[in-house]
């Protein structure tokens, strides 16, 4: 477990999963990130790779051989080794190996930075090519933020603003996890779309050409807010277990499968792509 503090944030990161497990905005004591009840969501904020979303059949294609592979991939659940630490930063890396290879068939070091910088936190994901041949991958981040932010609030007093006015469609999901191919317009007044409840009934709302690349937490009935700015990624996950108090913000260079269309990794929606002896970055950030 790492430990990251400055004057506005404090931050816990565990080696499982490389997985931030707390963010505490220390001007108002508040803890933002959910405390993953097992009983109802049991993640705080994984990392996903090397894909995002579901596969048919739970299988990934890659040069004519399937693999094993869950939904959102292996990061999440995988011990990463930490690299560096201070007070304000820490470095984290899951190199290929054995189990790795097993699954995917790529030599790789998947790396998730983090750094305080003042009231914001930024995660970096890192991929370095350690093969003689190009990697196909999606990455992919899923926080999931407290909300309500305080005691005797309402989770329908909230809301969550765009940077841009959006004519918003959602890409709808089976009940699979695939894409239909069908979309839904989603309504946001002033830029806002507010929570209930019922929002997340048939799944996250998938967002894959917005115009803005930061959203924020907010409410009618104080000030204080939580924002998160993807300028690397263009697709947009949010979503909440039912009931729940919490909503997650995902940016995503990647996504699931679309249902009758089990194709190889290189042809996946979405997909990137890094050649050989190349290092790919993509940050987002986490301010409050």
């Amino acid at each position: 477990m790492a430990t990251l503090e400055n004057d506005f944030l404090k931050a816990e990161i565990s080696t499982k999963g490389a997985q931030l497990t707390s963010i505490i905005n220390k001007a108002t004591q508040t803890e933002h990130l959910w405390q993953a009840d097992p009983q109802i969501w049991a993640y705080h904020a994984p990392n996903l790779f090397p894909i995002v979303g579901q596969l048919i059949n739970n299988e990934l294609l890659a040069d004519g051989h399937a693999y094993p592979m869950s939904r959102h991939g292996f990061a999440r659940t995988s011990e990463f080794f930490l690299l560096e630490n201070d007070d304000q930063h820490a470095v984290y890396s899951l190199p290929n190996c054995e189990n790795t290879l097993k699954v995917y068939p790529y030599k790789f070091d998947f790396q998730i930075l983090y750094t305080l910088i003042d009231n914001a936190l930024r995660i970096t994901y890192k991929l370095i090519n350690h093969d003689n041949k190009t990697i196909y991958f999606s990455v992919g981040a899923h926080p999931a933020f407290n909300v309500p932010f305080n005691a005797g609030e309402s989770y329908e007093d909230y809301y969550i603003e765009f940077e841009n006015d959006e004519m918003l469609e959602t890409h709808l999901l089976n009940a699979d996890g695939f894409f239909s191919g069908e979309t839904h317009p989603i309504s946001t007044p002033n830029k806002r779309l507010y929570l209930t409840r019922e929002l997340f009934n048939h799944d996250a709302l998938v967002f894959k050409d917005l115009k803005s690349r930061e959203v924020a937490i907010k409410s009618d009935k104080h000030d204080q807010s939580i924002s998160v700015e993807f300028p690397h990624f263009n697709y947009l996950g949010i979503w909440a277990k039912g009931g729940a108090d919490f909503v997650c913000i995902e940016p995503w260079l990647g996504c699931a499968d679309t249902a009758g269309r089990h194709v190889d990794i290189s042809q996946k929606e979405a997909i990137q792509q890094l050649k050989a002896g190349h290092v790919f970055e993509a940050a987002f950030f986490i301010s409050v």
